[in-house]
């Protein structure tokens, strides 16, 4: 692997881009979409490492989202659902069940760089 690549989304532009900034001046090759069918679209072509993407979302929410990477990439894709909303809500409690890790908003960096592959081994 000769880079992590990760595809943020979030229906909040503003959101996405600060997530995507941040990762990008830490060595991550990043793009962003504001909804879930354009992910998903990403996705395919891009074929990232890791996806964080936002509980709620209108049209695809998370759990749509999660659910349809699920059926075409099995594990192969870190999923990481982020949200401002309460973990017991409503959408929110069925996207974690389905994601690898989950983060509340605002995100704080460092817990986010600690569920990301490893920087030092995408040379390997």
């Amino acid at each position: 692997m000769s880079e992590v690549r990760i595809v943020v989304v979030d229906d909040n532009p503003d959101a996405a881009e600060v997530i995507a900034e941040l990762l990008r001046m830490n060595g991550y090759v990043v793009e962003t979409v504001y909804d879930g069918a354009a992910a998903l679209a990403l996705v395919e072509r891009f074929e990232p490492h890791v996806v964080v993407l936002d509980c709620m979302m209108p049209d695809m929410g998370g759990f749509e989202l999660a659910t349809e990477m699920r059926k075409r990439h099995g594990d192969d894709i870190v999923l990481i659902a982020v949200t401002g909303l309460d973990p017991q809500a409503f959408g929110v409690s069925q996207t974690f069940a389905i994601v690898d890790h989950y983060l509340h908003k605002p995100i704080e960096f460092d817990k986010l760089t600690k569920v990301l592959p490893n920087l030092d081994d995408a040379g390997a």
